[in-house]
């Protein structure tokens, strides 16, 4: 029994990758407040095996500008939410390249910024949570960012380069 176990568990493993979907699902602003600190992103998003989303990228569609986020960060960032927010899932804010720049705009001050998002979804609308951590060590809330979906980007197909002559 342990042995089929370990083997379903083995081609998981490797059928994982192979099965990882990267989308693009681009958002407009919602109110007045998103407008003026994002007018709009495209988020690069990982679909896992048993479609989970992931998102790594967060682009501006109006302005040149990516931002990498990546998975993880302290539970502090999630305790200063306001009431009745329902995103759960932190991202910390890569501060090399634009990075840096969107921290600082979303959260003016802060040595740390964070988002904390809800689940991802095409076709739905998203809020995302700007928290941020001060050198005083505490937690505050900066910003709460509102989406309408907008659609999904669709990336050329790969082709191979035309042969040298």
């Amino acid at each position: 029994m342990l042995h089929r176990l370990m083997a379903v568990l083995t081609l998981l493993a490797l059928a994982t990758p192979a099965a990882a979907d990267t989308r693009y699902l681009s958002f407009n602003p919602a109110d007045r407040i998103t407008t003026a600190l994002t007018r709009g992103v495209t988020l690069e998003v990982e679909r896992g095996l048993f479609g989970a989303v992931s998102v790594r990228r967060i682009i501006s569609t109006s302005a040149r500008g990516a931002a990498t986020i990546n998975k993880g960060g302290p539970d502090g960032a999630k305790s200063v939410l306001p009431d009745g927010a329902t995103q759960a899932t932190v991202y910390s804010i890569d501060t090399e390249g634009d990075g840096r720049g969107l921290a600082r705009a979303l959260c003016p001050g802060a040595d740390e910024t964070f988002l904390v998002l809800g689940r991802v979804q095409a076709g739905r609308p998203m809020a995302m949570q700007a928290t941020g951590r001060w050198p005083d060590g505490h937690f505050r809330h900066c910003v709460t960012l509102s989406y309408d979906y907008r659609g999904e980007w669709s990336l050329p197909p790969r082709t191979p380069p035309p042969a040298a002559r």
